[in-house]
């Protein structure tokens, strides 16, 4: 029995549990398999669970630095039994995911650390972006927020009109200046909305070109400034829309981001379609960058915010 039984469960628990499901039969589907007919943890298990982190999507590196930690363990404990690795393994994942710092506020409805609240979302196409902010908004909005959203995509066509689309269904204004304007323009002008009609949160798209191109980089550098005209230390999250599906791809995809951009948040996507959950271990441990949101369906209440704790809980009960 884990730490929550199914009569106390929250639906918001409830739905992290479901959306792990994939993740967590196939994790532990490959964890029995390394222990079958195993009393205690030697060489081959070691080696046999290795291969399970690795093969979950966890990364070479990290998954290196647990079986370190294990091997560490051994040797001074002498002798740990197959039934204690459960344990050891939680701990070991719990220590390894980050743990956010600074001043974001701790839930939708937290009061905000900054007036307004400036959220700038970066990331590739079809990594389930448009969608996330969507969500967002949603989230904030049933907290009691004023939301606003600024269509700053305005590379790819029908970004734009995919976001108004978003807007009205979510019934949240909109800035935007249709395809092909300047995205620091389009920026620039939603803030200036927000200050005037007192916006508490403002969440700005950006366009979703390959992450290596150095026009980009130059285009979020001029919006950053543009925007700190007139609200200097903005924005307040700069977000990575990240899809959980890819694996590995999304942690090269977030390393490569984060060498040329300054984000300090990561969502991740798509993660009640996939057995990758365990990707989230190896960018939380590589990146030291907090997963802020982790998606787990597509309804509007399925983005939820991350919790290590209720996260390991779920993916190990």
């Amino acid at each position: 029995m884990g730490l929550f039984s199914k009569k106390n469960k929250s639906e918001e628990r409830k739905t992290l549990d479901s959306g792990l499901a994939k993740t967590k039969e196939s994790f532990f589907q490959k964890l029995t398999k390394s222990i079958l007919g195993k009393s205690v943890v030697d060489d081959d298990v070691l080696d046999k669970l290795e291969e399970t982190l690795i093969t979950s999507d966890v990364g070479v590196e990290t998954t290196l630095k647990v079986i370190s930690r294990i091997q560490d363990r051994i040797k001074r404990d002498k002798y740990i039994s197959t039934s204690e690795l459960d344990r050891i393994l939680r701990a070991e994942i719990a220590q390894l995911l980050y743990q956010p710092q600074g001043d974001f506020p701790a839930t939708f409805e937290s009061p905000l650390t900054h007036h307004p609240y400036v959220i700038l979302v970066v990331g590739v196409n079809g990594v389930g972006k448009t969608t996330t902010i969507a969500k967002l908004a949603y989230r904030y909005k049933q907290a009691g927020k004023q939301v606003i959203l600024g269509a700053a995509d305005t590379f790819r066509a029908a970004a734009v009109e995919q976001l108004q689309l978003w807007a009205d269904r979510v019934d949240v204004p909109i800035v935007q200046q249709g395809m092909g304007a300047d995205p620091a323009s389009v920026a620039y002008d939603t803030l200036q909305s927000a200050i005037a009609k007192q916006s508490d949160v403002v969440i700005i798209d950006t366009a979703g070109r390959l992450h290596n191109k150095v026009g980009l980089m130059n285009e979020l550098a001029k919006i950053r400034r543009v925007m700190q005209k007139l609200v200097p230390d903005s924005p307040h999250e700069v977000l990575l829309v990240l899809d959980a599906s890819t694996g590995q791809n999304a942690l090269e995809q977030a390393k490569q981001f984060t060498d040329s951009t300054d984000v300090n948040a990561l969502a991740l996507t798509k993660l009640d379609g996939t057995a990758k959950g365990g990707v989230i271990i190896g960018i939380s441990d590589q990146l030291h960058i907090p997963v802020r949101y982790i998606g787990l369906g597509e309804k509007m209440t399925d983005l939820q915010l991350f919790n290590p704790e209720e996260f390991v809980d779920s993916l190990f009960e």
